[in-house]
C-alpha cells in the first residue's frame, strides 16, 4: 500500500501535503520525498504549470488556490516564478518534473526520490 494513501490519513492531509509539497517545488526547484509522494506530486505540478501557460484570470485563480506561501517565498513570488516556467516551457507538450530514485532511507527503509524541474 503507497503511503500517501494509507490507512488513517484523511483526504485534507493528502491534499495539503500535495499541495505544500507543489509550492516547495516552486520555491526550491526540487525536493527529497519518498518515492509515492514525489509520483503524486509530479502530476499536480506539471498541471499547475499547464495552467501556467493558459494565462488566464480564472487559470491564475486557480494556481492561487493549489500553491502556499512557503516560509521563503510568499504566494506572489511563487505565481511571478510558475509564470516564468511556463514562459521557459511554452514548447514544451508536458514532462516539465522528473523523479530520480535516490535509494532506501537508513531509518525506516523507504524509497526516497527527488523531484526535480527539468531545465
Amino acid at each position: 500500500m503507497s503511503f500517501i494513501n494509507k490507512k488513517g490519513k484523511t483526504s485534507a492531509w493528502r491534499q495539503m501535503v500535495i499541495r505544500q509539497q507543489v509550492s516547495d517545488v516552486f520555491a526550491y526547484g526540487k525536493i527529497t520525498t519518498t518515492i509515492t509522494k514525489a509520483k503524486e506530486t509530479q502530476k499536480h505540478v506539471d498541471k499547475v504549470i499547464t495552467l501556467a501557460k493558459k494565462n488566464t484570470l480564472a487559470s491564475n485563480r486557480q494556481i492561487r488556490s493549489i500553491i502556499l506561501a512557503t516560509k521563503d517565498k510568499s504566494v506572489d513570488e511563487l505565481v511571478k516564478t510558475i509564470n516564468d516556467y511556463a514562459k521557459k516551457y511554452a514548447n514544451r507538450n508536458g514532462g516539465y518534473t522528473r523523479v530520480l530514485k535516490l535509494g532506501s532511507r537508513p531509518g525506516d527503509n523507504t524509497e526516497e526520490a527527488i523531484l526535480a524541474l527539468v531545465k
